[in-house]
């Protein structure tokens, strides 16, 4: 795996101006510098999203969005807590965490999207009026960031779209001050959330980014097609999706790349940003310190890791079983635990064999899409088109000399039957990366437990129910009287 150290590192008294203008990421945060330039205070927003601290504990569940995805993958039940001899995560696995505003599972991901919007909002204001294309890109992505930041609240501290309700919602801010605001009503905020990734889109066009942890248009329209689809939007999304599939370059995840085979020693991994389907991830370098406080340190055996130590995480049991034999995505994980020894691996597979993070994070890949865009327009009735799009990447996920035999059942299903489908490959495809609670959310589906969650076994829950949506902190609630 390429790593190769092609940027500056930010001193804490002083900073190389030209080298930042011309490097990407840096490897120390920058966003709280108010009198840096705005495409270092921009690196500092993206360094946000996987440094470690950045929802203001020391906690080891505290490193960004990653940390998010695995909250939300436990929520929606379809990752398994099957031991906790150290407890990282099991109050969220239990769903007691959603119930104490007091616990930091709650504070956590509040301040680190809170933060992230502040800083965004600085930056927004002083960039109002670009002088040229390269402050316009910058101020695009900005603006991308601050949407992204609102529609993640939006789905993990509301327990379901209400465009009418002020109580099921959150506070606005569009300017950096710190006067605390009331909640608004979803809609507004949606609202918001639409202006900022349309705004992205549209003024991203052009620009050609250096890393792929940069937001560029395909991503914004990717991060939008989401906030549609949250709102029942579909036209909207079967558009933004299609838009992604036909022009973006994306090519599918190929089956070589979808798990290891343990007969040749090689493949899968999900571990390398330079995979041709990631739209979004980030370039994890040893310079930027990450060790067992990490996305990977919680979830991969072949890492010092909770998960080789003790906490151990698995696809849960009834989701397993739903996987048809000849899918390859069942050869992702351990037979018999679950584990996703097969999906998500340091490459050189040594149990805790990966001290330093090298390994890199997915936020975002083309495979998404194909599924958003049959969802949609399953949901729309224009079933023909979504099968046909669904069938496209349902045949990458078979082997190729019986692919198109096994995926022949796809042609029988009723509507009903396809969008159940669709909902079922989203959960199978994307299990761990935080996107099935997306899906449960916004197509109002229950929870239905295996027996291999150490609690809460075989228990039902439906997407709206209050333990599966982020309480309001109570650091926020004190602080802020006008909720």
């Amino acid at each position: 795996m390429k790593k190769i150290l092609t940027f500056s590192i930010l001193s804490a008294v002083a900073f190389n101006l030209t080298a930042c203008k011309k490097d990407f990421l840096n490897t120390s945060p920058t966003e709280v510098v108010s009198t840096a330039p705005a495409d270092v205070r921009l690196n500092g927003l993206y360094l946000m999203t996987y440094q470690t601290g950045t929802g203001g504990t020391s906690g080891h569940t505290d490193f960004g969005q990653k940390n998010v995805d695995i909250c939300t993958d436990m929520l929606c039940g379809d990752m398994a807590l099957l031991r906790a001899s150290y407890g990282q995560y099991q109050d969220v696995a239990n769903l007691t965490a959603t119930e104490m505003p007091q616990s930091n599972y709650n504070y956590i991901p509040w301040r680190y999207y809170y933060r992230m919007i502040f800083e965004a909002n600085r930056s927004i204001t002083e960039l109002a009026t670009p002088k040229d294309d390269e402050e316009m890109y910058i101020l695009a992505q900005f603006r991308a960031l601050r949407g992204y930041a609102y529609f993640y609240l939006m789905q993990i501290f509301t327990t379901k779209y209400e465009p009418n309700s002020s109580t099921n919602s959150i506070p606005l801010y569009t300017t950096a001050d710190i006067v605390s605001k009331p909640r608004v009503k979803q809609s507004e905020v949606y609202a918001q959330i639409v202006n900022d990734l349309e705004f992205a889109v549209t003024n991203l066009e052009g620009f050609e980014r250096s890393k792929k942890g940069m937001i560029d248009k395909y991503v914004a329209e990717g991060l939008l097609a989401y906030t549609y689809a949250a709102m029942g939007n579909n036209e909207k999304v079967a558009e933004l999706s299609q838009d992604i599939i036909n022009n973006s370059g994306y090519p599918l995840t190929t089956r070589e790349q979808t798990f290891y085979d343990t007969t040749k020693k090689e493949g899968g991994g999900f571990n390398n940003v330079e995979t041709s389907s990631w739209m979004w991830g980030v370039d994890i370098l040893v310079e930027n310190g990450l060790d067992l406080v990490s996305w990977w340190g919680m979830i991969d055996y072949f890492t010092y890791s909770y998960a080789m130590a003790g906490d151990r995480k698995a696809i849960d049991d009834k989701l397993y079983a739903q996987i048809r034999t000849n899918d390859i995505r069942k050869k992702q994980f351990h037979a018999g635990l679950k584990m996703p020894l097969y999906k998500f691996f340091d490459p050189n597979r040594k149990q805790g064999g990966q001290r330093t993070i090298s390994t890199d994070y997915v936020y975002m890949r083309v495979d998404e899409f194909y599924l958003l865009a049959a969802e949609a327009l399953a949901k729309l009735g224009q079933d023909a088109q979504a099968k046909t799009i669904y069938k496209k990447l349902l045949m990458q996920r078979y082997p190729e000399a019986t692919a198109a035999t096994d995926i022949a059942y796809v042609d029988g299903l009723t509507n009903a039957q396809l969008q159940d489908d669709i909902y079922l490959n989203t959960r199978i495809e994307l299990w761990g990366e935080g996107k099935s609670y997306l899906a449960l959310k916004r197509n109002h589906k229950t929870v239905n437990r295996g027996g291999n969650h150490l609690e809460l076994k075989n228990k039902s829950f439906s997407y709206d129910n209050p333990r599966l949506t982020f309480a309001i902190p109570q650091n926020e609630s004190i602080n802020n009287l006008n909720l």
